[in-house]
């Protein structure tokens, strides 16, 4: 799999990272969980994105590391649930940034977001700081935000953060006007399938995935690959000022079909185009997604 200088960092990403939320679920095993990291770094990819709120999932990510963690990029996400402090200021972050580090068996953090907070929190400057600080003592070498719309505009406005995550698929295409400024910076697409949608021949209400349901109803677009996730991963990964998509999975066919796909490369120029004009035809019709 090739590889993407990570913004202006010396990190190279694999197009495709492991979104490591799956694996912190209570009724996979430790065993399931390692395996199934060891599938993924074996098909090439490089970059493991988990979370403080992920369950289990940073415990098992550390277990993972002890034997191949000169060959991860290493991600993760802080500003809460911190013992003895108050979520989202100073002591949160740096506190959650010592225990990952803990808890992941390593010495330092290749990137670190702060975990879709608000732009008022921003502002207070404190949990940025204590990424800055993190970054100068060595402990990580990339400071992140991880957000969506006006939160995201104002972290990128601050001109602190090093790389940022973000929604950006074919049912969420609004990132798209910010990616250019960016080009100087990581970008990593959250939700590059839009949690697949078409999985569902009839509404799935009160699922996380209704409103891309809803989304890809109203879109029709025509399918003109060999598969609705054909379609989805090769027009996220390969849009320019992307540096890699996350996606998680509890199977490991599932990761070997997923880099198979993008192997096939970008989709055709005039079909990345008539994606993006039908979302423009329908967008001022969307109401807001949720962020995590």
């Amino acid at each position: 799999m090739e590889l993407r200088r990570f913004g202006t960092s010396d990190l190279l990403v694999s197009p495709l990272g492991f979104g490591a939320g799956h694996i912190g679920a209570e009724q996979m095993t430790d065993r399931e969980a390692v395996y199934l990291l060891e599938q993924a770094r074996d098909l090439g990819i490089n970059l493991i994105d988990t979370a403080r709120g992920y369950g289990l999932s940073e415990q098992r990510v550390g277990q993972f590391l002890k034997n191949r963690r000169h060959d991860v990029i290493l991600s993760t996400k802080v500003g809460y649930d911190v013992p003895g402090t108050q979520d989202w200021t100073f002591e949160a972050v740096h506190g959650g940034i010592d225990q990952a580090l803990q808890t992941m068996q390593t010495d330092h953090l290749d990137i670190v977001h702060l975990h879709s907070c608000s732009r008022e929190i921003l502002a207070q400057g404190d949990v940025i700081e204590a990424l800055e600080q993190a970054k100068q003592a060595g402990k990580v070498r990339v400071i992140a935000y991880s957000g969506d719309r006006e939160d995201l505009t104002y972290a990128i406005e601050t001109n602190r953060f090093d790389s940022f995550q973000t929604s950006f698929n074919l049912f969420d295409q609004r990132v798209d006007e910010v990616l250019p400024t960016l080009l100087d910076h990581g970008v990593i697409a959250k939700r590059p399938i839009g949690n697949a949608p078409w999985r569902f021949a009839e509404r799935p209400v009160g699922q996380y995935v209704e409103p891309y349901w809803e989304r890809a109803q109203q879109l029709a677009y025509p399918l003109e690959e060999s598969s609705w996730l054909e379609t989805a991963l090769r027009f996220t990964v390969f849009e320019p000022g992307i540096t890699t998509a996350i996606i998680g999975t509890s199977r490991p066919e599932h990761l070997a079909l997923n880099q198979q796909l993008i192997e096939r490369g970008p989709l055709p120029v005039d079909r990345v185009a008539r994606l993006k004009e039908r979302f423009a035809e329908c967008d001022a019709t969307f109401g807001y997604l949720s962020q995590t």
